[in-house]
């Protein structure tokens, strides 16, 4: 493990997803688990979302297309949230899920938008 990139990984993602997410995420994983929550902190978010080379926005933005073409609705609603966090606006998510409703036809973006109706509506009610 490289331990300077899971560090800076573990810091990028509790600032996307919030520390008490973080923490209960990996808190819950058992040691098992925990071998997952490794990976999850040194490559997904230190060896990529920590690059320079792109805002984090413009990721959220590519992330969340690619959540909704692959069906994951757990992954995209975490995301939705990351991605205001990240200072991605409600507008660019509403036109990334217009694209992803034309190329990845008319289930994805009505699972796409109400994702985002029930994740915005929670942000604001907070």
């Amino acid at each position: 493990m490289d331990r300077k990139r899971y560090d800076e990984g573990l810091a990028v993602r509790r600032e996307m997803l919030g520390a008490d997410y973080v923490d209960r995420a990996m808190d819950g994983a058992g040691p098992f688990g925990a071998h997952f929550q490794d990976l999850v902190n040194e490559f997904c978010y230190g060896a990529a979302w920590a690059r320079p080379g792109m805002p984090r926005a413009t990721r959220s933005l590519i992330t969340l297309a690619i959540l909704c073409a692959l069906n994951r609705p757990d992954e995209l609603r975490m995301h939705l949230r990351a991605a205001l966090r990240n200072g991605t606006s409600r507008e660019d998510i509403l036109e990334t899920f217009i694209q992803v409703t034309l190329y990845c036809g008319m289930p994805a973006g009505r699972d796409a938008f109400a994702a985002a109706k029930a994740v915005f509506e929670a942000v604001d009610s907070e």
